[in-house]
């Protein structure tokens, strides 16, 4: 009876289990927010299409951007992924982030590297993707309320001084 347990038990890992992607062909495509004045944080996603050349469609994948990491969540269609993650604005800045992708056998490498705090750059990423990053708008360097303020103030002297030198 046990053996028979045992057996179940392993059919069923065997099933859940991820499997290795070997040659991985990607189609990457990225989106950051590129507006401050509506956004609290700037948004970084990653999506991606992901064909391997033994033919592997169930690969679990985490991300890496910076030494934080990051779940990969799968798409409905087959080989398509998408990662995402947020930062304040002010800690955004522009400039080329690395996203480097780790299966599951190298994320516990990367893991295990970092709780023993070893050499995490060491440990190859299964591929990896740049996103580039402009920065995000803050809004002009004057409010238009200001301006406006500015320009009537301008207006009124003006018209002051033009009424004085016609009264003289």
């Amino acid at each position: 009876m046990m053996r028979v347990v045992t057996a179940i038990l392993a059919l069923c890992l065997s099933f859940c289990a991820a499997e290795t992607c070997t040659d991985p062909v990607i189609s990457p495509s990225s989106y950051t927010t590129t507006d401050a004045l509506i956004s609290s944080e700037t948004v970084f996603i990653v999506e991606l299409s992901l064909a391997c050349a033994n033919g592997a469609q169930s690969v679990a994948l985490y991300a890496d951007v910076n030494g934080k990491q990051f779940p990969v969540t799968r798409g409905q269609d087959v080989g398509k992924y998408q990662v995402s993650w947020s930062v304040p604005h002010k800690q955004a800045s522009s400039g080329t982030y690395q996203v480097k992708f780790f299966d599951e056998e190298s994320y516990s490498t990367l893991r295990k590297a970092q709780r023993n705090n070893e050499d995490v750059d060491a440990i190859k990423p299964l591929f990896s993707v740049n996103v580039d990053h402009r920065g995000a708008w803050i809004g002009p360097w004057v409010s238009t309320e200001v301006l406006a303020a500015l320009i009537g103030i301008a207006v009124y002297y003006l018209a002051y001084s033009t009424k004085s030198a016609i009264q003289a």
